[in-house]
C-alpha cells in the first residue's frame, strides 16, 4: 500500500455514561500492532480504532493480514518476521509499537529491541515471566539512551494486578512490612490457539516472591480457598504465578506474593478439546465473566480491591491501548524497560478503566488501608 495511514484526532476514553474524561490528543505518530490478526490483536485493534486512531497492521503471515477486511480494509499492513536483519527499518514513523503475537520468549526481544533501535516505546501483553525478565535485562539502559518506555506484561495477567498492587502502596510510608495476595475467578477458560502454543513452549520454572526474592514455585503449588466478591464467592483455588512476579518484583519492596487462581478453569485449559473463545454477541468479547481480587497487607494493614469484567482476552484491549495512548501523548512517567506501575499512574489508569464501557468495573482502587489485616485465602497451609 502506498499511502500511510496516520493517527487522526484520537479520542479520549468515554466514561459509563458516555460522557469523556480526558482532552482530545492529536498526534501524528503512528501505532503498530504485530500479531494483529491473532485474537487478542483484533481486540486491540478494535480498541485503537474506537479511539480514532488508525493503527499499523503487522504480523508475519499476510494470509492472516487479509483475512482483515471491512472496516479494516484501508488500513497499512506490514508483513515481516522478526529475524530479518533490518527490523528496525519496518517501524518507520512508528511511535509505540505493540506486540500480540506469542511466543514472547521467541517474539519480544527481537521486536523491543527493534523499537528501542527506531526510537518507538514498545508495549506487550505476556504472561510469561521469562520474556519479562529478558526485556527487562537486556532493554533497561538502550531504552532510558533512547528516551523511551518499553512496557511488557500490559494485560490481564501481569499489568492489571500490577497496576492495581502500585495503587494500594501509592501513598503508603516506607519503610514497610508488606505481602501481595492475588487471585483470579473465571467461570470458564477457553485458551486461544496462542495460549496454546505459548505454553507449550514456555517450560521455566515458574517464580513467587519470598522474603523479598525470587523463589521457584514446585509442583502445581498449594490448594486453599479464596473468597472473591460476588457473584464467585469462596471458590478452590490453586497457586499459579503469571508475569505479576517479575512486574511487582521490579519496582515494588514486597517481601511476599502468592497468586491463585480457581481450580476448576485449568482443567479447561489443560484438556485439547476444550474449543477456542466465541464471541456472544456483536461486541465481541466471550462470555467468559472473571473476577481479579488483589489483597495487599502494609504494616497488618489490609488494602483489597478487584476488578471484575467479561473476557480475559477482551479486557487486554483496553488496558494496552489506555497505555499505548498515554505514551503518544507524553504522559508516560519514565523511560527504560519498566512494569506498568512505573510506567503509569496507577491510580488514574485504571480509574479510566473502570469509566470504558468494556472495561473492568473496579472496586477499591486507591491507598487508604483498612484497619485490622484479614486474609481472604484460608484451608491449606501457606508454603
Amino acid at each position: 500500500m502506498s499511502e500511510t495511514v496516520r493517527i487522526v484526532s484520537p479520542q479520549p476514553l468515554v466514561d459509563r455514561a458516555g460522557e469523556p474524561h480526558a482532552g482530545v490528543m492529536t498526534s501524528h505518530a503512528q501505532v503498530l500492532v504485530y500479531g494483529a490478526a491473532g485474537h487478542t490483536g483484533r481486540f486491540v485493534v478494535d480498541e485503537l480504532m474506537s479511539r480514532g486512531v488508525a493503527p499499523v497492521l503487522a504480523g508475519r503471515d499476510a494470509r492472516a493480514l487479509d483475512t482483515m477486511g471491512g472496516r479494516f480494509a484501508g488500513l497499512d499492513r506490514r508483513v515481516f518476521a522478526l529475524t530479518e536483519d533490518r527490523l528496525p527499518s519496518r517501524l518507520h514513523e512508528v511511535g509505540v509499537v505493540i506486540n500480540c503475537a506469542g511466543p514472547f520468549l521467541d517474539t519480544a526481544l527481537p521486536l523491543a529491541s527493534a523499537a528501542v533501535t527506531a526510537g518507538a516505546h514498545y508495549l506487550d501483553v505476556t504472561a510469561e515471566q521469562p520474556a519479562v525478565w529478558q526485556l527487562y535485562e537486556s532493554l533497561d539502559a538502550p531504552s532510558r539512551a533512547a528516551g523511551v518506555s518499553v512496557v511488557p506484561a500490559m494485560a490481564f495477567y501481569g499489568g492489571l494486578a500490577d497496576l492495581m498492587v502500585s495503587a494500594a502502596l501509592a501513598e503508603a510510608s516506607r519503610p514497610f512490612e508488606c505481602s501481595v495476595e492475588i487471585a483470579v475467578a473465571l467461570d470458564s477458560w477457553h485458551p486461544t490457539a496462542g495460549t496454546r502454543t505459548t505454553g507449550a513452549r514456555n517450560t521455566a520454572p515458574r517464580r513467587r516472591i519470598r522474603e523479598g526474592r525470587l523463589a521457584v514455585l514446585g509442583g502445581h503449588g498449594a490448594r486453599e480457598q479464596w473468597s472473591f466478591p460476588a457473584p464467585f464467592g469462596a471458590q478452590p483455588v490453586t497457586e499459579l504465578t503469571f508475569s505479576e512476579v517479575p512486574t511487582t518484583h521490579r519496582h515494588l519492596d514486597v517481601q511476599d506474593l502468592t497468586s491463585y487462581i480457581t481450580t476448576a478453569p485449568l482443567a479447561q485449559l489443560r484438556d485439547p478439546s476444550t474449543p477456542q473463545p466465541v464471541a456472544a454477541d456483536a461486541s465481541g468479547p466471550s462470555g467468559q465473566q472473571f473476577v481479579l481480587d488483589v489483597a495487599v497487607i502494609v504494616d497488618g494493614h489490609l488494602r483489597r480491591s478487584s476488578a471484575a469484567g467479561r473476557d480475559i482476552y477482551a479486557s487486554t484491549g483496553p488496558l494496552v491501548v489506555e497505555g499505548a495512548v498515554r505514551l503518544l501523548h507524553g504522559q508516560g512517567l519514565e523511560s527504560g524497560a519498566i512494569a506498568p506501575g512505573e510506567a503509569f499512574d496507577a491510580t488514574h489508569l485504571l480509574h479510566a478503566l473502570d469509566r470504558h464501557p468494556l472495561g473492568p468495573t473496579m472496586t477499591g482502587i486507591g491507598p487508604a488501608f483498612e484497619e485490622a489485616a484479614s486474609r481472604p485465602v484460608s484451608g491449606g497451609a501457606r508454603p
